[in-house]
């Protein structure tokens, strides 16, 4: 389907916004009455004024789903059943995709034919994947003496948490939420405050879709009131978070203070593409270097943020990037053109702005962007920017910006770059280009890193697990690997006599 500009700002115009939380199947305010801001950082105009949930709304909604788990027909129904509620939602939001990808790109600014193209039918996706695994799993029996039988089997952990960030706002609620309800789990969502909307919608959607009253809940807020509620409740068996990795530390620190619930991260990345001389295609290695950092305005956790060429070719190599860099100009996210959009809000435009002042003042060579640009009565869009000569010392190479700003370094052999690339805090991807086999799985090997990509850039699929060591995290999201993370291995015994 082709869609021009004029289509988007007319869909825009008439769009709902749902501004109540989600509780027991009911859409509800905030009971202290509080709500805050949901801005439009493409237009800094107010969408809507959100309910705030606070302590009150994540105790009702822990409630609901407690209720729901021991009380309601979802964690007791037949896989098969479960399985068609799944596929019907994965319906539901295809069905939907216009309306979901135009929330997603007001509330964050992401361009809305990313969110058309690749966020919506990928939730689809997840859902349908994680349906379709449910009457495909099988427990196990223990190899024990003839007089017993020991079963192992999965079941379901009970009350689980999800706590999602902005980026990709309904990918990640999909991420979590698809195995935990396929688990038989009750689930309570809640959206960063800046990206509510698809996830209220979601909320909507499942029910539509059968799935019974309190076992989704959906619960917008503030990170210190409704996260840290949650983080600290002492009914909810295991919350899943994906963002920062401060605030990672804090939700392993509020499960110490409570229940001991599990805690499953992913955090933040400062990851590294490898580029070797031997790589025999360049200009794909330099095409898939602009994306790996300039895709959703560099706002990814895995972004490819780090550069490390090869010096032979590494002028060689800048060259044909900065040509690619200009492909990446960011413009109204709702022009089905624009392949950037805006900046997610101006305190992150301001975080990002920044990091390029720091890398300039550090001495780094900027040789591409650095400006920050006005559409719209908005100044939260930033140019693709690259800076060179960036040392492994310097903020640029050791913190997570996310945005777009790519720090290049250059290496003079494999040792020194693999020493490079793994110098960080972090663990989540990389990616290396090698046309030289031996070498490929030699480096590969040796990159701490949850994701290595050969030869593209932070390859992703539901069938594998993604997620990272050091301090991005640990658990995997996608793949059957997920269960882990909301399932519990139960042993029974049978004597026999």
């Amino acid at each position: 389907m082709v869609f021009e500009l004029n289509d988007w700002q007319q869909r825009a115009r008439s769009q709902r916004f749902i501004d109540r939380a989600l509780i027991g199947g009911r859409q509800v305010a905030a009971e202290s009455g509080a709500t805050f801001a949901a801005i439009n950082p493409a237009t800094n105009q107010l969408l809507a004024n959100v309910a705030a949930c606070g302590a009150v709304e994540v105790d009702a909604a822990v409630r609901a789903a407690r209720q729901a788990f021991e009380n309601g027909p979802w964690a007791r129904m037949a896989p098969v059943e479960r399985k068609k509620v799944l596929l019907r939602l994965a319906e539901l939001i295809l069905s939907n995709r216009e309306e979901l990808a135009l929330l997603d790109s007001l509330n964050m600014g992401k361009p809305v034919m990313d969110a058309y193209n690749i966020d919506v039918p990928g939730a689809a996706g997840v859902f349908a994947w994680y349906g379709e695994s449910l009457d495909k799993l099988y427990d196990q029996v223990a190899p024990t003496a003839q007089n017993a039988l020991a079963t192992i089997t999965r079941v379901p952990l009970g009350v689980v948490a999800a706590v999602v960030p902005w980026n990709f706002p309904l990918d990640m609620a999909a991420w979590k939420l698809a195995p935990a309800l396929a688990a038989g789990n009750s689930v309570i969502l809640k959206p960063a405050e800046q990206s509510p909307f698809s996830a209220l919608r979601l909320g909507e959607l499942a029910l539509e879709a059968g799935l019974p009253e309190g076992v989704l809940s959906v619960v917008p807020g503030l990170g210190e009131s409704a996260g840290k509620a949650l983080g600290l409740h002492p009914d909810v068996d295991c919350l899943a978070f994906t963002g920062s990795t401060q605030v990672g530390k804090y939700f392993m620190q509020y499960a110490a203070q409570s229940n001991l619930k599990q805690v499953w991260l992913e955090c933040g990345g400062k990851s590294a593409n490898l580029v070797f001389a031997d790589c025999q295609d360049l200009d794909l290695a330099a095409e898939k270097a602009a994306f790996g950092i300039f895709f959703n305005q560099g706002e990814v956790c895995s972004a490819n943020s780090r550069l490390l060429v090869e010096r032979k070719i590494h002028d060689e190599f800048v060259e044909r990037l900065i040509a690619k860099a200009r492909e990446w100009q960011p413009g109204d996210p709702l022009n089905p053109q624009s392949r950037a959009g805006a900046i997610v809000d101006t305190r992150q435009a301001d975080s990002v702005m920044d990091f390029i002042d720091s890398a300039r003042n550090s001495g780094a060579n900027l040789v591409c962007g650095g400006r920050r640009l006005s559409f719209n009565g908005s100044n939260n869009f930033i140019e693709p920017t690259i800076f060179t000569g960036v040392s492994a010392d310097m903020r640029l190479a050791r913190e997570e910006v996310f945005g777009p700003v790519l720090a290049v370094t250059p290496f003079d052999n494999e040792d020194q770059a693999v020493r490079l690339a793994n110098d960080s805090i972090y663990g989540l991807a990389a990616s290396l280009w090698s046309d030289d086999l031996h070498r490929a799985h030699r480096v590969a090997r040796r990159l701490n890193a949850g994701t290595v990509s050969v030869n593209t850039v932070d390859a992703l699929d539901v069938s594998v697990p993604f997620g990272g060591g050091k301090q991005s995290g640990f658990g995997r999201d996608l793949s059957l690997h997920s269960f882990d993370k909301y399932t519990q291995l139960k042993t029974t015994w049978f004597q026999l006599r």
